[in-house]
């Protein structure tokens, strides 16, 4: 009887260090790419994410995007002058690791190619950097698949003022 009932728990050991090998060695759904409507990148931006730990689906991690805004708009001859920006941050994603949804906490700032006004925050007298949050709802299949972003990305100006903003990202994880 001992005999069984040891074999039975050297067996149960053998089953779970086999499956926490095996997770370990998958590495975990934590990339991003997507396209954003507002937020940080202006009107739109393409972007990347990914965790530092390529373990984890949560966790911390960065994004770096390329995206664009118009500076001006002259009704007579249509002219438009377009600003490229290169939105950059960290951010940390909150939640179970095993379930699509979770909630993203991040900071970071966005690089404009020339001086431009920005939703009433005039960089003409501070330089082609502004700072922003962002606050979002994440929906990406644990799998890996499309996904989804929706949240509030307020900018900051040099003198600590908030503009409200939002954002919504569609992309695909992987």
């Amino acid at each position: 009887m001992k005999k069984n009932l040891f074999l039975l728990v050297f067996a149960g050991l053998l089953l779970t260090c086999n499956q926490s090998l095996s997770a370990q060695e998958t590495p975990a759904i934590n990339k991003m790419f997507y396209t954003e409507l507002g937020g940080p990148g202006g009107i739109m931006s393409m972007n990347f994410d990914s965790r530092f730990n390529p373990q984890k689906k949560t966790g911390f991690g960065y994004r770096i995007g390329a995206g664009f805004l118009i500076r001006e708009f002259e009704i007579d001859n249509y002219a438009t002058r377009t600003v490229y920006t290169i939105p950059v941050g960290l951010n940390c994603i909150l939640g179970s690791p095993n379930v699509s949804s979770a909630f993203e906490v991040g900071a970071g700032a966005t690089f404009l190619t020339r001086k431009a006004s920005y939703y009433n925050y005039d960089v003409q007298k501070s330089g082609n950097i502004i700072g922003y949050l962002t606050f979002m709802y994440r929906l990406a299949p644990v799998n890996g698949g499309f996904s989804l972003r929706v949240g509030f990305t307020p900018i900051i100006g040099t003198a600590g003022d908030l503009f409200p903003m939002g954002a919504i990202s569609f992309g695909y994880a992987f």
